[in-house]
């Protein structure tokens, strides 16, 4: 294998991204911009599923039947559809049933959703609905929000079956204790519950979040600009495929190992009670 060819001009650039490219950027620095375009998706899909997902997971355990019916409907639904069915699907939906960018939705003063995707206020100007786009601020593409949402909803629904297991394996008597010594069940789940069951939970979800790194990967089957999705046009421009192909191995190997690291960390500050 001959690595020389990453110092070479790449040809082509990104369309986002936190690293700005240019044609003639060399393929070290495409390639690296790919690997940011997949962290950017990945850590608030990580934040948002762990949120959602507990938020569900204590839903199964309600007592109100249409609360806990919809939680298991939703677990139900996400956990057996393909990720990449899911991913195609609100991508078709933000694509064709969003209105354009001139008649875009307003969310709130300085908010917009539209086919071209959700724009922001930055920190120095806030968006304007223009004649044909929304001009200033910041702006999250349609790829990015489809890769974003399939993410969360689809690990939200592992992540809320391992929430509902740890709570369960809580002895009763630690809850009633709780109870027994003035706390009401909020107080109870928050400060007695979920601190015994994270020695449970932590294990579980190193797991759901290795496999949403990567999958991660699957934003290139809707156009968004990640590592795979990066790593396929250097091939075709360069015709270096199987240095490619480890570059995106030895990537994803190291990503892992990290994300595995602090999960470790994690779970022995929990068993520990260090948390």
């Amino acid at each position: 294998m001959n690595f020389e060819f990453l110092n070479d001009p790449a040809g082509f650039g990104l369309s986002e991204g936190w690293l700005q490219v240019a044609f003639s950027s060399p393929y070290w620095q495409i390639l690296l911009a790919g690997l940011f375009n997949t962290l950017k998706v990945a850590l608030p899909a990580l934040f948002f599923s762990t949120v959602l997902g507990l938020f569900i997971g204590l839903g199964q355990l309600a007592q109100h039947p249409l609360l806990k019916g919809l939680c298991r409907g939703y677990i139900h639904l996400f956990r057996n559809v393909p990720l990449l069915l899911q991913l195609l699907a609100i991508y078709f939906a933000i694509t064709q049933f969003l209105p354009i960018a001139s008649q875009a939705w307003s969310l709130g003063d300085h908010v917009f959703l539209s086919k071209s995707g959700l724009a922001f206020p930055s920190f120095s100007e806030a968006p304007v609905r223009g004649r044909f786009s929304i001009e200033g601020g910041w702006a999250l593409s349609p790829e990015y929000l489809a890769v974003l949402l399939a993410l969360v909803v689809y690990t939200a629904a592992f992540v809320a079956e391992i929430v509902r297991a740890g709570v369960q394996s809580v002895r009763p008597g630690m809850r009633q204790g709780a109870l027994a010594l003035g706390l009401n069940n909020a107080q109870t789940t928050r400060h007695v519950v979920l601190p015994l069951a994270l020695r449970v939970v932590v294990p579980s979800l190193s797991n759901q979040y290795l496999n949403l790194l990567k999958n991660a990967s699957l934003g290139v089957a809707v156009g968004y600009p990640e590592l795979v999705s990066v790593a396929n046009t250097a091939i075709n421009q360069s015709g270096k495929a199987v240095e490619c192909v480890f570059i995106i191995l030895v990537t994803y190997a190291l990503l892992s190992a990290v994300a595995a690291s602090l999960m470790n960390v994690l779970n022995t500050r929990v068993n520990r009670g260090a948390l």
